[in-house]
């Protein structure tokens, strides 16, 4: 048994759910979302809440699974969604222009990524805000934002989530004035 997926999701006020065949579709005050489901699940609706069960005992693994990206729609058209990263680095800046986070991050060109449908994006000082109703969506699109530059063992510049520790190797110099004293004699 799923600890996870026999759990009933509650259906908040105001969020509108309807299953159809193989698919749900969650409405809220902050917009809409469906998810295609494996037809070896069976998601169930009552009046206040959602319940997934297993059709086939070979499909436990989608079981949690399903009950979990189920919660997620719910959480993001009531709250929502946002991932913080954070520019390091002397000169390194973003600004947004046209609906595309323009980033200059040490390269002989700026680099523009374009806001995906449903994602917003913000920026105050050095932090930049993803925000959306898709978790999923919203965490692909850091992932790639974060890609550009990722933060570097040596100095730690570039862009990193927000609260990230990045462990900082020590460099040349470190490493030879440790080897000095090991072969004298």
């Amino acid at each position: 048994m799923s600890k996870i997926g026999r759990q009933p999701v509650p259906i908040p006020e105001g969020v509108e759910v309807k299953i159809e065949n193989h698919g749900i579709t969650v409405k809220g005050p902050k917009g809409e979302l469906s998810f295609d489901f494996n037809p070896s699940v069976r998601v169930e609706k009552t009046d206040k809440e959602i319940k997934v069960s297993l059709i086939q005992e070979e499909a436990k693994a989608l079981w949690g699974t399903t009950r979990a990206l189920i919660v997620n729609m719910i959480k993001g058209i009531t709250e929502g969604f946002e991932k913080k990263l954070e520019i390091q680095g002397v000169g390194y800046r973003a600004e947004i222009k046209d609906k595309k986070l323009v980033l200059v991050v040490g390269f002989t060109h700026s680099v523009e990524i374009e806001a995906p449908e449903g994602i917003e994006f913000k920026i105050e000082k050095n932090v930049i805000t993803v925000a959306g109703i898709d978790k999923q969506l919203v965490g692909q699109t850091a992932a790639r934002i974060r890609a550009v530059r990722p933060p570097e063992p040596y100095k730690g510049k570039g862009i990193r989530y927000l609260g990230e520790h990045v462990r900082i190797k020590p460099g040349k110099k470190a490493v030879a004035e440790e080897g000095e004293g090991v072969g004298a004699g």
